[in-house]
């Protein structure tokens, strides 16, 4: 009875084993990465006053703005799904009032300016189910230089209260999107 027991206990740690020996294959690092940045202009622990989550895609020795990304073209905004941003309170970027919620971010580039569009189509990718009907503001804002190139495309947020900004760069551009709260 006990070798019975024994190799019954044998053939069930086989059987358990077994499932991890034929591992799920995962996936690959993404080539373009999720990130995440806040607007805490209290700081960390704070509460925040934006959220926003892109992909960040590389520049790779290609010419992206004015190349992969036509100039005058709606833009996802970063890579894969697209951009989106969450307000915690109203807030006015430029000066167009975009109300507290959660918003699709586009943005249409061009050489000296910039349209930044926020849409209340969420959950897309890409700009390819674009819907301009759903278009809640749109901001026209210069472009102007970075200090040096941006190999990976970058959103984040600097500055408080009449001096803040959604800072958006890559390649030698840099788009700074003035902010209220």
């Amino acid at each position: 009875m006990k070798k019975l027991k024994f190799i019954t206990l044998v053939i069930l740690l086989l059987a358990a084993t077994s499932q991890f020996s034929t591992a799920q294959k995962l996936p690959a690092v993404d080539p373009s990465p999720a990130d995440i940045a806040y607007f805490r202009p209290n700081g960390r622990g704070t509460t925040p006053v934006a959220k926003i989550v892109y992909g960040r895609p590389m520049k790779k020795g290609r010419t992206m703005l004015g190349g992969s990304e036509a100039y005058g073209k709606i833009w996802r905004l970063g890579a894969n799904e697209t951009t989106e941003i969450k307000l915690y309170q109203d807030v006015t970027f430029g000066d167009k009032l975009v109300k507290a919620g959660t918003y699709s971010v586009y943005a249409i580039p061009d050489k000296t300016e910039w349209t930044i569009v926020f849409n209340s189509k969420l959950d897309t990718w890409g700009a390819y189910e674009y819907d301009e009907s759903k278009d809640v503001a749109r901001v026209k804002v210069p472009a102007g230089k970075s200090e040096s190139e941006v190999e990976a495309f970058t959103i984040m947020f600097d500055g408080k209260d009449a001096t803040a900004a959604m800072v958006i760069a890559w390649e030698n551009t840099m788009v700074k999107v003035p902010l209220k709260y």
